[in-house]
């Protein structure tokens, strides 16, 4: 009897399962003591930690451009799955923006939670449009729901214990998800977005992060590592959103011909 689950989608379900085992049976993961202590601790125009807080605006700008994009696309260019994947990720993105901008206005573990639940989202929007395009429709549906379900859960579990490796396995396994997705051959109608650039962005964005003090002296105390994060992470939007203007012009331009094969018909209906 065939299967009603395609390979892909059992494959998607299989490195889900396995992913969620490590993050339950895996061995704890304490958060390192020194955090908090970011390289640029600068107050400007009244706002502590200025840089780390307003670079966020990245996040907030992306969201917004995503989502105008997202807005200004014809409805039936896109599936109803890869079009609320990707209203779930811009969503995200300003949410992380707000997040973001009150755990470093004052640094602390209540913050951070907040800011992991902001990114949470993004995240789900992100791997679910990722599986809408390589894997299914209904793959990509249901890793979105799970994601969104299980960020903050992972991000309880890490505020009660202390142990990080849920957080860390949602962040690192999806974007382990996304360098495989992004292998498959795409399907039909999918929204054509690079996923390698997305992906160069988020390693981008995690080399900068872990050498926060290292680029802060680099660059003279001038702007610190993780202010840069911000604004690589935020480029990994840049992508998705071009792929969805693309989409819309390639539809604009069927739309235009298509006018102009209907005005020349009658044109030459009436001769």
């Amino acid at each position: 009897m065939r299967s009603i689950f395609p390979k892909a989608e059992t494959m998607l379900a299989l490195a889900c399962l396995g992913l969620l085992a490590l993050a339950l049976f895996g061995p704890a993961v304490v958060q390192p003591a020194h955090y908090h202590e970011f390289a640029d601790q600068r107050t400007l125009w009244g706002i502590p930690f200025a840089m780390d807080v307003l670079s966020n605006a990245a996040f907030a700008l992306a969201g917004a451009a995503g989502g105008w994009s997202l807005i200004m696309l014809p409805s039936r260019s896109l599936s109803n799955v890869q079009r609320a994947m990707a209203a779930l990720f811009f969503t995200g993105l300003v949410l992380t923006a707000a997040a973001s901008s009150w755990y470093h206005w004052q640094p602390d573990d209540a913050g951070l939670a907040v800011d992991r639940c902001g990114m949470a989202v993004a995240f789900a929007g992100l791997l679910g449009l990722a599986a809408a395009g390589r894997v299914s429709e209904r793959g990509g549906a249901a890793l979105g729901l799970a994601v969104l379900v299980l960020g903050p859960i992972s991000v309880q579990a890490w505020s009660e214990t202390g142990n990080v490796l849920p957080w860390a396995t949602l962040q690192f396994g999806g974007m382990g998800l996304v360098l495989w997705l992004a292998m498959l051959r795409p399907r039909h109608a999918a929204l054509g977005i690079r996923w390698s650039l997305v992906i160069l962005a988020y390693g981008a964005a995690k080399l900068l992060e872990l050498n926060d003090q290292v680029v802060h002296e680099a660059t003279g105390q001038l702007v610190s590592g993780h202010t840069l994060k911000h604004v690589a992470a935020a480029l990994a939007a840049c992508p998705v959103i071009a792929a969805i203007r693309a989409l819309a012009h390639s539809r604009q331009n069927a739309a235009g011909r298509a006018r102009s094969r209907s005005i020349a018909s009658r044109r030459a209906g009436s001769a």
